[in-house]
């Protein structure tokens, strides 16, 4: 089935174009197209089609239904049901949608059938013009191990390690250590962080080729496994390319995308920080050599890894569009998207090396529906307030597929949106990511803003200097929430203030009050959060009785201090709370007000702010503690997702760090384990269940000794 749709959503992405095509017998481009994904990049796809004066066609998966992207579309197909292989694999289904709709083309966006050979022959089969590179290319370097033989005969650096399949799990400690540890263990199809394992010894090794494997069979549909060594202090640079098929092979720059959790990337910049013109330009001719031996046609993303001396190797080539392609767009005025179509169409490319350049600096930050906390583990749920940041005239871009209302499912990837930031320079492009940062308004699921926007105060990250063990090294204990300075302790502080005093003024223009609850402009409150508490006196206002105005005291022991608030916008509705402290714009998020409780979010964190009279501060110490609740003797489910498998039974002996179970969510595998040595008391559910975030999986009891 399918239904016709008049919505069109305003494009907030901008392009300064100076692309180029031939103009001698041009082949027309497509009357309709349709495009087989789902979310931000059905999105993104839609807005330059539509650009473009082409018609779009969308397909969605019955949870789907709703989606910003079958909204966006000038029509839309229902494939199947939740799961991806019955409904955005589901090749069968898709193309009786594109006979039905009169499709005339089709683009994958990236994952799902975006590197499926047999996708693109059956579309060949049927007449249907595949908006992406031809099968034998994709074949080529969609497998990782033909495609390092193919690299090596091109004439590219390539990663020390076992050039073939590895059979089992004796096979893989055999070649690992023949390499010598660390080794990586990858899928020989696929991308996008799945399948993949840093294996530091045996057993790590044993483990991580198990669940690679697992992983790999499950998004890809192809198992084959194989082993390489592992390049310590990496970074992950990539080159993007584009091939028009009739002679033009370009390198559209470098991508620096070394700040990763569980190998996909977070937060990607171009150009890269560390590369120099001789290693672009070497790391670029290698790019083009290696398209051209296959016969590439269209957008590809050659991935390298670069050690500290420069020196490069070849990882894989992406045959798609790249998660990140806005920020290449943006430091070179390009649309890859049309790029990509018009060459599908037949135009030959009618630019040269020379016309690409470098202009600014572009940072990308993929916004997650995961949790931080604990360990980026995805968040399910509806977005019940939802509010994007200010494009800035292109400068901030936002490729996004939800809206406030979507709901954040355990089917499909946990992104959000991917906020992109352009900059004259590196510091401005930074600059312009915070401010963006903390001016987005998610509620409903937990997010990874908090995490994006410490990494952008991250000295380690502004000096450039980045590894792909970014995280791991930075946060070593886990992300913890951003570490305030004494300086936005007071900016928080005063914020805080100022909001109470504002909401009480406003409460004192109700008419009919006792003259007890008349509020002055002048206040004096106990303020506590966290570690800190100090007693401020507010004065809001000016003698113009003008409210967009404070002075805070904060009085301590041995002296008083001022800071002056001006330029200050809220009101009682408002998710922001906006001043100048006469150095710098307070950006903070009001989350909750409960009485004088307040969650405030400043710097990407949310803190609990309590706002007391010196009375009530007084009296507080007197309110009973509530206790937590023990959870100890628990294993609770860290995400929402399905239970793969449980190792163990009821009266079970177990040890510290024994495997409990295994839980997918989002398509990625999570092994869980024990935290000590005890029995199992209990196991709660069962294989293939689907639990909640905190549910209890397993219940212990103490070893007698």
């Amino acid at each position: 089935m399918y239904k016709a749709l008049n919505f069109f959503k305003p494009n907030k992405i901008q392009f300064i174009s100076i692309r180029r095509f031939s103009t001698a017998n041009v082949k027309p481009v497509f009357d309709k197209i349709l495009i087989a994904n789902r979310g931000e990049i059905a999105c993104r796809v839609m807005r330059t089609a539509k650009k473009m004066g082409i018609k779009t066609v969308a397909i969605y998966s019955e949870p789907d239904a709703n989606s910003n992207h079958v909204k966006l579309a000038d029509e839309a197909v229902c494939v199947g049901p939740a799961a991806s292989r019955e409904s955005y694999l589901n090749i069968p289904v898709i193309l009786k949608a594109i006979k039905d709709t009169g499709a005339q083309a089709v683009h994958p966006g990236y994952g799902f059938l975006s590197e499926n050979p047999a996708f693109v022959e059956a579309l060949e089969a049927n007449g249907i013009v595949f908006i992406g590179p031809g099968s034998f290319s994709m074949k080529a370097m969609g497998d990782k191990i033909e495609s390092k033989k193919l690299a090596q005969k091109a004439g590219v650096n390539i990663i020390p390690g076992f050039i073939g399949e590895v059979t089992d799990e004796n096979h893989v400690l055999q070649i690992a250590r023949e390499i010598g540890y660390p080794v990586m263990i990858k899928a020989s199809a696929g991308g996008g962080g799945k399948g993949m394992r840093v294996a530091w010894n045996d057993e790590e090794a044993k483990t991580g080729y198990r669940l690679s494997k697992e992983e790999a069979k499950n998004s890809f549909g192809d198992d084959r496994m194989l082993i390489e060594k592992f390049v310590d202090e990496p970074r992950h640079i990539e080159i993007q390319v584009i091939a028009d098929g009739q002679g033009t092979t370009l390198y559209f720059n470098e991508r620096e995308c070394s700040i990763q959790r569980r190998n996909q990337k977070v937060i990607e910049e171009a150009p890269s920080p560390f590369l120099n013109p001789e290693t672009r330009r070497a790391m670029g001719q290698q790019a083009v050599q290696l398209a051209n031996a296959v016969n590439y046609k269209s957008a590809g993303t050659v991935e390298m890894l670069v050690d500290s001396k420069r020196n490069f190797y070849f990882l894989e080539m992406n045959t798609r569009l790249q998660v990140e392609h806005p920020i290449t767009e943006l430091i070179t005025n390009q649309d890859l998207v049309e790029l990509m179509i018009r060459i599908a169409a037949g135009q030959k490319l009618n630019l040269s090396q020379n016309d690409i350049g470098i202009d600014g600096w572009a940072i990308e930050s993929r916004v997650y529906a995961e949790d931080p906390y604990r360990n980026f583990l995805p968040s399910i749920g509806r977005l019940t307030r939802y509010r994007e940041p200010d494009v800035e005239n292109g400068l901030v871009r936002i490729d996004g597929g939800v809206g406030e209302g979507s709901e954040i499912s355990m089917y499909y990837d946990p992104l959000i949106c991917k906020l992109a930031t352009k900059g004259a320079t590196r510091e401005e492009a930074i600059e312009r990511m915070k401010r963006a940062l903390d001016n987005y308004v998610i509620s409903g699921v937990r997010s990874n803003v908090s995490f994006l926007r410490s990494v952008m105060d991250n000295k380690t990250f502004i000096s450039g200097k980045l590894t792909t063990k970014f995280i791991p090294e930075q946060y070593p204990k886990g992300f913890k929430g951003y570490d305030l300075n004494n300086n936005q302790v007071d900016n928080l502080i005063s914020s805080a203030a100022t909001i109470h005093a504002l909401r009480l003024i406003r409460d004192s223009t109700i008419s009919g009050q006792l003259k007890s609850f008349e509020q002055s402009k002048q206040q004096t409150f106990v303020i506590n959060f966290g570690e800190h508490k100090k007693t401020v006196t507010i004065t809001i206002g000016n003698d113009n009785n003008n409210n967009n105005e404070a002075n805070i005291k904060f009085e301590t022991k041995n002296e008083i201090n001022n800071l002056n608030l001006n330029q200050i916008q809220w009101s009682i509705n408002s998710p922001i709370f906006k001043a100048n402290n006469g150095q710098t714009n307070l950006d903070i998020q009001v989350i909750s007000i409960n009485a004088n409780n307040y969650i405030l979010q400043y710097c990407g964190t949310q803190f609990e702010v309590i706002v007391d009279t010196p009375l009530q501060s007084q009296l507080r110490k007197y309110i009973p503690e509530t206790k937590k609740t023990d959870s100890a003797n628990s294993l609770l489910s860290p995400m929402p997702g399905s239970i793969i498998s449980i190792n163990v039974k009821v009266g079970d002996k177990v040890h510290m760090g024994q495997e409990l179970c295994v839980i997918e969510a989002m398509k990625m595998q999570n092994v869980l384990r024990a935290e000590r040595d005890a029995i199992i008391k209990s196991v709660r559910t069962t294989v293939g269940s689907i639990v909640q975030v905190d549910a209890v999986i397993i219940e212990f009891e103490a070893l007698e000794n």
